[in-house]
């Protein structure tokens, strides 16, 4: 028997990929939803190898596509009859520091991870508003708790708007309405994403691990959740803290 239906945005590849599998072990059923179908064919005969009795559901999905993305989460919503989780997961990790020359690299990560990010928000929501329950999971990122540096500032500030989303439906207190809201901050996770900086990076972690802890703090429904716990939690603090001149000398 099914534990619910997660609907997973970004699900072809990195932490949507693994998440979709970690799940899927954990008894739910899945709407996957990605740019790349062949990768979301090949993941959900992988799902359906390992737990027959999982239903998997696939459409093509690019979350730029405003009207795409209403009409793909309410078909989800219709084929299962309800939809229990969504997880905003896709994103995109260009960027260049601002003002050499690559707007175009910048605009597009602000577009997909923010914009696209508004748009999937609205089409959760909305099915959530309407069934009086569900659960809202937005995926941010570490990087989100203070301006970062370099190529990754456009990447910082489209995640923290991404937590600022999902804080607003906190502070709205949507949780009365049945829904619950969830901000997950993931550290240095090893994904296609990061790929190239993998083996400079502290604390790096491999992505099932990673996102083992994602899925546990998205399992227990926490508000907001920086993961994996250790050294994040520390680390967090000391990013949202600490004076720019001790942010700018550690990270």
């Amino acid at each position: 028997m099914s534990k619910g239906t997660i609907l997973i945005t970004g699900a072809s590849s990195g932490l949507g990929e693994e998440m979709s599998r970690q799940f899927a072990e954990l008894g739910y059923d899945l709407a996957l939803c990605a740019r790349r179908t062949d990768r979301l064919d090949a993941l959900k005969a992988e799902i359906a190898a390992a737990h027959p009795d999982r239903r998997v559901e696939l459409k093509a999905l690019d979350v730029n596509d405003d009207d795409a993305v209403f009409r793909v989460f309410k078909e989800f919503a219709a084929e299962f009859g309800s939809i229990d989780r969504v997880i905003i997961n896709a994103g995109l990790g260009k960027g260049a520091p601002l003002g050499t020359g690559r707007y175009d690299a910048n605009r597009q990560t602000a577009m997909t991870n923010f914009v696209a990010a508004l748009a999937q928000t609205e089409a959760a929501m909305e099915i959530f508003r309407a069934q009086k329950s569900g659960h809202l999971v937005m995926i941010s990122s570490i990087s989100a708790l203070r301006g970062m540096r370099k190529t990754i500032t456009t990447y910082a500030a489209t995640k923290a708007g991404v937590a600022a989303l999902a804080e607003g439906l906190l502070n709205e207190n949507v949780k009365k309405k049945g829904i619950d809201v969830s901000i997950i901050y993931p550290g240095y996770i090893r994904s296609e994403m990061n790929e190239k900086v993998a083996q400079k990076a502290k604390f790096m972690v491999d992505t099932k691990t990673g996102v083992k802890s994602m899925v546990a703090a998205i399992e227990k429904r926490k508000e907001k959740a920086y993961v994996p716990a250790w050294p994040w939690v520390p680390i967090g603090f000391v990013l949202k803290n600490a004076p720019m001149s001790v942010v700018r000398r550690t990270f």
